[in-house]
């Protein structure tokens, strides 16, 4: 069962170290099959509830799961092993299209905006008990959510879009609830739903998000809540149209009790309006980050939802971190206010490349999907044949097993860095190594 490792401990929070030790050495593979409670409490000479608390805990933590009578086991990607390890090795000389960065050239300078916001704080600094969100940010943020037709609402500011997913899924779910999650989808949230004790209920997507009857089957399945990109999507660039948020609207509307995320980090890249779905149910959130469009490490996320979700995240930060750096937040401001990035003009040079891409292997014969922001999904048949094909090609790309739970396998390819002269040339390495993947969806 667990081969050379032995298990160890008389207390739970001993017997849960040991466990997690030799998950995170290797000793204890993904999938490996726990001892049953009962045994491995006579074995270590413990009570079968020190046993049951060790399990409870690392299966809050996404470390293992339980499957009834089947017993427990270390869970397949368990949180010690983040997906975002799954990375080529990028040798010298081959072009780095895996990556997922923006394009350098296209992100704005800061010097300007935090030479404004150490201005401003000379004049006013931030003191204990200032209010967490500042008031010009606030201001320019609710213009932006009420121009995008999203329901008024309380702020917060949080470090980034997946801290503010985190606080939201904390705010109302507890170990052992369902979140429906895209699929193929965002990486560091498959790992993040079970780091939390959650359960990943995957949802198969289109190019224009979610589809609505695989949302449905989740909810069927017990789903408390679901996690939907708005554009841009990552890894195959889908975003939600009119069409497919009234359908889910209409689907979510009749499931109330459902909380509702949207991650709109797209901003300021694509060039599609946004479909918001809040409101559809009670409880329900948007996040708008700017790391795409303004910089990575410009780690600053605004958060709008329902009055409850916002009191009782703003409530769990101030027990926290307190807040976001004002002055961070001061040099975002000041980066919307002053049109810091036509995003107009963004979203074209993305679309150019991305488009050109697609359109390049549709002429090979080989089916991809890209409709907005920076990426493009490859499904094939085979990834790691086709990870290593194009590698000696010249090219590293991402595997999508990365980006997905039950979805068919594919790869991903960031056209942030190319220029059109490299589109032909990849396109015909990217043929020569997949044997085209029929399908429009991504299951």
């Amino acid at each position: 069962m667990l081969g050379e490792y032995r298990i160890s401990g008389r207390r739970a929070s001993e017997i849960a170290a040991s466990i997690e030790s030799g998950v995170g050495s290797g000793a204890l593979a993904p999938g490996a099959l726990l001892p049953p409670m009962r045994e491995l409490a006579g074995e270590l000479g413990v009570n079968p509830n020190t046993v049951a608390a060790a399990y409870r805990s690392l299966r809050e933590r996404g470390i293992i799961e339980t499957d009834g009578r089947r017993g427990s086991r270390v869970r397949g990607r368990p949180a010690s092993t983040p997906r975002d390890a799954l990375r080529p090795d990028v040798p010298e000389g081959v072009r780095d299209v895996a990556h997922g960065n923006p394009d350098l050239s296209l992100l704005p300078s800061l010097d300007g905006p935090l030479a404004a916001a150490a201005r401003r704080y000379a004049q006013a600094p931030t003191r204990y008990g200032d209010d967490p969100v500042l008031p010009d940010l606030a201001r320019l943020a609710r213009a932006g959510f009420e121009a995008d037709g999203v329901p008024a609402g309380a702020l917060a500011v949080t470090s980034g879009a997946l801290d503010g997913i985190e606080r939201v899924l904390a705010a109302h779910l507890r170990p052992g609830d369902a979140v429906a999650v895209e699929d193929p989808g965002w990486g560091s949230v498959l790992d993040l739903v079970p780091a939390l004790g959650l359960r990943v209920l995957p949802v198969a997507v289109d190019d224009d998000g979610p589809l609505p009857e695989a949302v449905a089957r989740a909810l069927a399945a017990g789903a408390r809540a679901l996690v939907v990109t708005a554009r841009a999507q990552n890894p195959t660039g889908a975003a939600v149209g009119p069409e497919r948020a009234a359908l889910l609207r209409e689907l979510l509307s009749g499931r109330p009790e459902v909380l509702v995320i949207e991650d709109d980090h797209g901003h300021g890249i694509v060039d599609l309006p946004l479909c918001p779905l809040g409101g559809a149910t009670r409880h329900w959130a948007l996040v708008r980050s700017t790391a795409k469009a303004y910089g990575p490490d410009l780690r600053l996320a605004v958060l709008t939802g329902d009055t409850v979700t916002m009191d009782r995240v703003r409530g769990r930060q101030r027990l926290g971190p307190g807040w976001v750096s004002r002055l961070l937040q001061s040099a975002v401001a000041e980066l919307w206010a002053t049109g810091a990035v036509d995003g107009a003009a963004v979203a074209r040079s993305y679309g150019l490349r991305r488009d050109g891409l697609v359109e390049a292997l549709a002429e090979r014969g080989v089916p991809a999907h890209g409709r907005s922001g920076m990426n493009v999904w490859v499904p094939v048949a085979d990834e790691t044949a086709v990870v290593t094909r194009l590698l000696t090609a010249g090219w590293a790309v991402r595997p999508g097993a990365v980006y997905r739970v039950e979805a068919g396998p594919g790869v991903r390819i960031t056209v942030s860095t190319l220029h059109r002269r490299d589109v032909d040339p990849l396109a015909d390495a990217v043929a020569a190594a997949v044997r085209p993947a029929a399908g429009a969806r991504f299951d």
